[in-house]
């Protein structure tokens, strides 16, 4: 039998429709006509369906212990649990630009009232100046039609990578062009001086992995580590997804 899809709740704002839909043990993000935007497994919401939020989080794992997290795009909020929940984090902003996205999250796809998390409602572009410095900065801007402007503006890329704290990562989901690159890749490469890595996904992203500077390298032997040590507690293993890992191109 095929699970029956549930309408649990929609709101309108004044970016269209956001709506939470439930299929068996799974509950769906949705914006304007039915577009997916994220995936929470009920019975734990700290689980991660997607292999694009599991490459998020192997970029979270390139910094070795890290304290503090800035999420620009919220969503469910399953990777912010995931990290909060698997990470020595102790201090997290999240910047959301829809209210009703941070509502249903907490009403209806378990976002958990954590002392850690701090959500702030608005533009990330206007509010990313005054967030705090942070070991992991995360973008993850998406509409109901794709990426977000910000995903290509170099100036907000830059200013992204600004906020890194000493040793600090970048990790954006990044659309995939046709030929498998991440969308943006003249301007990528020109912006991080083809210092940073990518890892392709099966959803059609490619994740992007920037270190805060060209000082930094990716230490894949620690990495797998950390991965290795995780995975009894996530239930999955992330190694595809490490040996995946490539410069760009």
């Amino acid at each position: 039998m095929v699970d029956e899809e549930r309408l649990l709740a929609e709101v309108r704002d004044d970016y269209g429709v956001v709506r939470v839909v439930e299929v068996g043990d799974y509950r769906f993000l949705e914006f304007g006509e039915g577009i997916e935007q994220s995936c929470v497994f009920t019975a734990d919401p700290a689980w991660l369906e997607y292999d694009y939020t599991r490459a998020m989080l192997v970029g979270a794992l390139c910094h070795s212990a890290p304290e503090t997290a800035l999420f620009l795009g919220l969503g469910a909020g399953t990777l912010t649990q995931a990290c909060l929940r698997f990470l020595p984090l102790e201090d997290v902003e999240a910047i959301e630009l829809r209210p009703a996205v941070v509502e249903l999250a907490s009403r209806c796809l378990g976002l958990g009232d954590d002392p850690r998390l701090y959500v702030r409602v608005g533009d990330a572009n206007a509010l990313l100046d005054s967030a705090e410095q942070a070991d992991l900065v995360f973008v993850d801007l998406y509409t109901d039609v794709g990426p977000a402007p910000a995903h290509l503006a170099w100036r907000f890329l830059e200013r992204c990578q600004a906020r890194l704290a000493e040793d600090g990562w970048l990790v954006i989901n990044q659309w995939a062009s046709a030929d498998g690159r991440p969308l943006g890749a003249a301007l990528l490469r020109g912006l991080f001086h083809r210092h940073y890595w990518e890892i392709p996904v099966k959803e059609g992203n490619v994740i992007l992995l920037v270190p805060g500077s060209l000082e930094q390298t990716l230490d894949l032997d620690g990495l797998r580590t950390r991965a290795a040590r995780l995975a009894p507690m996530l239930g999955y293993s992330l190694d595809s997804l490490i040996e995946a890992i490539r410069p760009p191109s």
